[in-house]
């Protein structure tokens, strides 16, 4: 699949790290470092806008080292970028650690996931189909 992209940003185009990865880093694009406090929230720019074609989606989440290392995280995660969206991709970080953390420019902050996703038309009923588990939700099957 072929997408426009324009990078303004003096980083690489967002790439796969292995030959079945899923996610692409996305990586920031700053002027000047970005200090973030714990429990602090910033917007992250990366330089990049795209045009995806109808029918997809790109997901932005988080990078499970930087989460676990780190405790950095996409706030919104998945973020949801629109096929019709052409502004910036923008990151919105959250830190969960006891600790600050300093983003660099160029640092793999994030992954992109780029998704194909239906269009729903709703069909409006009086009754649902019945199954089995019915109503039951969250943890009602008592199972670990």
């Amino acid at each position: 699949m072929k997408v426009k992209i324009v990078n303004k940003s003096s980083n690489e185009l967002p790439e796969y790290s292995t030959q079945h990865a899923a996610g692409m880093d996305l990586r920031a694009n700053l002027s000047e470092e970005v200090i973030m406090l714990p429990f602090e929230r910033k917007l992250i720019p990366t330089g990049l806008f795209i045009e995806l074609p109808i029918g997809y989606e790109a997901q932005v989440r988080p990078r499970s080292g930087l989460a676990l290392k780190k405790g950095i995280t996409v706030l919104n995660s998945p973020g949801t970028i629109d096929a019709d969206y052409r502004g910036e991709i923008m990151v919105i970080l959250i830190n969960l650690s006891a600790d600050k953390f300093v983003i660099q420019h160029g640092e793999r902050i994030a992954q992109m996931i780029v998704a194909a996703h239906e269009t729903v038309n709703w069909e409006r009923v009086e009754i649902l189909e019945d199954t089995t588990r019915g109503e039951g939700g969250f943890g009602h099957t008592g199972k670990h």
